[in-house]
């Protein structure tokens, strides 16, 4: 397309979904329950109420989504597994139904002629794992990799690459210091130690998936582009606080082999003798990978702010003495983010410049836009806000490709209209529309500029 720079051969175009947001049959064929159907029934914490239980009924029409991909002509579907269809308890029993149907779907992706990218964590920790203290604890990092050897043992030959997290920034600091996500809670050390051991369950998944022979393995970063709110001194020191906090966190340990070098500042007493670490965490840590996986949706800008609560005791995770503040002049997306297509271009140039030969192919493994989506009298969705965010966010990953960054995919976020978490189904992201009471799928305009460009970069 005229509009859209080439990318290089053998780059891998796809679509990405996650397990609660689309599935649904949260009680079905022996699925355990999650701490997100925990979290989206308790009353207050979703938009309307609104839950997963049904979401976009894909594990009933998996076939008619999987053509949705074929007519899009995508090279790869990034999908996550969900843990409590697997292992309904966490640990123990295993559900061979849900097996079997990740199988039928693997089958369907290779049939037509697509590339299955799995994901072995997306958020939906069994419940009863969590009763037992969740990623607090380091069980759960085992348990993890109990259910990544059943899961590649069971895909392993068809699937060839492998997530092993999907964003625990999200699964760490929303779930267990700022509750907005499952499980809601609201902790200092204890979303310390959750960060922790998911990042230990990542090394032990790395070597469950080594081990079981898979092609490809990574991981999923969703890493920010934080950008002062001025030149002051006070502003540049909050960056580096909330770059620690939302970045380095994770690439320092995964990328570097050791942990950031500004965490005590960030997080002071709370991360002062941090009993949750052993010796050889680090290693572990640092197995590696054949690729980095990015999540990129837009920057944060952040200004000095005193602490939220003067108690320390009392002080959560996120309460590094910065707060987000509005970028003016660019639009906005429906979930009130900045467009800044130029900082994708410096958040990936900037992690070549920092790790250099250790950082590993990149791909991108979500990025869209939700918006204001309206129906039109002939009912189809003209979506130019998605379209022109994609188009300029392409074009941006491409600069960051000339600049000498190794990116090798692009995963749209996402497929699928669906449950947006906490915000329940008001926020859209996906290139096909989903009528929550009917299913009925409908293409968006972005799903047939997607493939257009997916049809010209083959041509």
């Amino acid at each position: 397309m005229s509009d859209l720079p080439r990318f290089p051969p053998g780059f891998v175009f796809g679509a990405a979904t996650a397990s609660y947001q689309i599935e649904g049959a949260a009680r079905e064929d022996g699925r355990g329950p999650s701490i997100w159907d925990t979290y989206s029934h308790t009353p207050g914490l979703t938009a309307n109420g609104d839950t997963g239980d049904v979401a976009c009924d894909h594990y009933h029409r998996y076939r008619e989504d999987v053509a949705l991909l074929r007519g899009l002509g995508v090279d790869s579907y990034r999908f996550s597994v969900a843990w409590p269809r697997i292992v309904p308890e966490g640990s123990g029993p295993v559900n061979p139904k849900g097996l079997d149907f990740y199988s039928r779907l693997v089958d369907e992706l290779l049939a037509a002629g697509i590339e299955p990218a799995a994901t072995l964590y997306h958020w939906d920790l069994p419940q009863a794992l969590e009763d037992r203290g969740g990623w607090r604890v380091r069980e759960t990092a085992e348990r993890f990799a109990e259910y990544t050897a059943v899961v590649a043992g069971h895909l392993g030959d068809r699937v060839p690459r492998w997530i092993t997290l999907n964003e625990p920034w999200c699964s760490s600091f929303l779930g267990y210091s700022i509750g907005r996500h499952a499980p809601g809670a609201q902790e200092g050390r204890g979303a310390l130690a959750a960060a922790h051991h998911l990042l230990v369950g990542h090394g032990l998944a790395v070597e469950t998936l080594r081990a079981a022979g898979v092609r490809e393995v990574g991981i999923t970063l969703n890493l920010d582009r934080n950008l002062p709110a001025s030149g002051s001194p006070a502003d540049l020191a909050a960056v580096l606080r909330a770059d620690t906090q939302h970045n380095l966190v994770w690439t320092e340990p995964i990328l570097a082999g050791r942990y950031p070098a500004a965490e005590e500042e960030t997080w002071g007493e709370l991360i002062t003798g941090a009993d949750f670490r052993r010796d050889g965490d680090l290693e572990l840590i640092s197995r590696p990978l054949d690729f980095l996986g990015i999540n990129y949706y837009r920057p944060i800008v952040v200004a000095d702010s005193p602490h939220r609560e003067s108690d320390p005791a009392l002080r959560v995770a996120t309460d590094n003495r910065y707060e987000e503040v509005r970028l003016p002049g660019v639009r906005h997306t429906a979930m009130n983010w900045p467009v800044v297509p130029d900082s994708f271009t410096g958040l990936l140039v900037g992690l070549k410049e920092r790790y250099g030969d250790a950082l590993p192919p990149v791909h991108i493994t979500e990025n869209g836009s939700a918006e204001d989506d309206t129906v039109a009298a002939d009912g189809a969705v003209h979506d130019t806000d998605r379209v022109a965010y994609l188009r300029d966010h392409l074009t941006a990953l491409r600069a960051a490709i000339d600049a000498g960054v190794d990116v090798r995919g692009y995963y749209v976020w996402s497929l699928l209209d669906n449950f947006e978490w906490a915000h329940g189904y008001d926020k859209r992201f996906g290139i096909v529309r989903v009528d929550y009471d009917t299913q009925e799928r409908t293409p968006k305009d972005s799903y047939h500029w997607y493939r257009r460009v997916i049809a010209a970069h083959r041509g």
